[in-house]
């Protein structure tokens, strides 16, 4: 999943039928528009104009992105800025705030929400603002400097992704510390300090190929549920092929899992096929989605996938719907859509081979996914392929879209957009 989105009341009708601990929690995400986006995206966004986009995190008014990127123009062309790896724009109107220009010295991949006006960032950098900071770094939103008092860092490897409830941050990569504090892939860090929880020790271990890795996580709404993959066959002992929920308050794996990736779908080199997921603003489920090699192969291979959040063992998929032979790289979840971000040609072609099988519709780049049925929605914008969408975020008032092309919609929009609702 997903790094935390802005806090967003539930409506009394959806608090009244959650259970009470649920509905007082501090959510982790909030996906909270009801209805499908337009088709049609606004006019304001700025133009990322190189490299990929990894991530984008709405605080408030003011929208955070991340990623490979070099230069960033305002939305009519009027002005080009150096920005590598991270900016902000005011949402509404697209204005590239000039206070926030903090230097990362590499890659982005993940975005969490900070206390006081802050943003937390992860990936495979040492140094932010000209201190050390390797791997995650908490950043001040107004000025752009580092905020002093987070003292969490990766002793070695990189941050894949990062998720918050508000007050504690869960870390996933390929380290093996964090602060010092023995942590292989996955640990949990308070967000104003960044002190490791000496409470939270689950254990992966028994990679299937390649470096032990934890590639995403996603968080349930009541902060409760960490689901988990990455190139693990086991978690605290037990048998988790890929992926895994973690009990939050007991600190170590929950009895739910599934053997649905266990068939190998992918290049001898790809260490895990699994990609993004996220749970449902209700909390009472989440999607996966992933890649795979070039042939069209049994399982799980190019899908989206839905899986009830409980604590069932030998957990089936709900429903899932496939390719038919491209990658699927991002997933956001609302109350009406599963909206899905790739470099997918179709979807609903669970008979196809890279081509169009029975029953497939055209769905370039981009689509959304009845959560119920979990066949594809009419909703249909299209974009540039490229490598694909991965950063995908629903706001009270609609869906930014992240990637590394420069079509959305059949209009210019370089690796950035924002559907609106109706």
């Amino acid at each position: 999943m997903k790094p935390a989105r802005s806090f967003v009341a539930l409506t009394m009708s959806s608090l009244l039928a959650l259970p009470l601990a649920m509905a007082t929690a501090a959510p982790a995400t909030a996906a909270p528009h009801v209805g499908v986006v337009d088709e049609r995206p606004v006019q304001w966004t700025p133009h990322v104009l190189d490299g990929t986009i990894k991530d984008i995190l709405r605080i408030g008014d003011t929208v955070v992105v991340a990623g490979t990127f070099t230069r960033v123009a305002e939305s009519d062309e009027s002005r080009t800025h150096d920005r590598a790896h991270l900016f902000a724009f005011r949402h509404g109107s697209g204005e590239v705030l000039a206070g926030f220009r903090p230097s990362v010295d590499g890659t982005i991949t993940s975005l969490a929400e900070g206390p006081d006006g802050s943003v937390i960032v992860g990936g495979d950098f040492e140094r932010v603002n000209g201190e050390t900071r390797r791997g995650v770094a908490r950043i001040d939103l107004a000025t752009g400097r580092t905020v002093r008092g987070f003292d969490a860092t990766l002793d070695d490897g990189n941050l894949y992704r990062l998720a918050s409830n508000g007050s504690d941050l869960y870390l996933g990569g390929n380290f093996t510390a964090v602060s010092g504090e023995s942590r292989a892939g996955l640990a949990r860090v308070d967000t104003a300090t960044g002190k490791v929880d000496p409470d939270f020790t689950p254990t992966i271990s028994d990679q299937r190929r390649g470096g032990l890795r934890v590639q995403e996580l996603a968080l349930s709404p009541d902060g409760r549920r960490l689901v988990i993959n990455g190139t693990f066959t086991k978690v605290d002992g037990e048998d988790r092929y890929q992926i895994a929920m973690i009990d939050t308050e007991a600190g170590r794996v929950s009895p739910w899992s599934t053997s649905a990736y266990e068939e190998p779908c992918d290049y001898p080199t790809m260490y895990t096929y699994l990609r993004q997921m996220d749970f449902s603003p209700d909390g009472s489920y989440f999607g996966v989605v992933t890649v795979g090699g070039p042939e069209i192969k049994p399982g799980l291979c190019k899908s989206a996938a839905r899986f009830e959040n409980d604590d069932a063992p030998d957990s089936e998929p709900t429903w899932v719907n496939k390719t038919g032979g491209d990658s699927l790289y991002s997933i956001e979840i609302t109350s009406d859509s599963v909206y899905i971000g790739g470099h997918q040609r179709w979807m609903d072609n669970e008979k196809g081979a890279s081509n169009p099988g029975p029953g497939s519709v055209e769905r370039e780049g981009i689509g959304a996914v009845n959560p119920t049925t979990g066949r594809a929605l009419d909703w249909n914008p299209g974009r540039s392929r490229g490598h694909g969408v991965e950063a995908l975020h629903a706001t009270s008032d609609g869906l930014y879209v992240g990637s590394d092309t420069d079509r959305l919609a059949g209009e210019y929009h370089a690796r950035l957009g924002m559907f609106p609702l109706p």
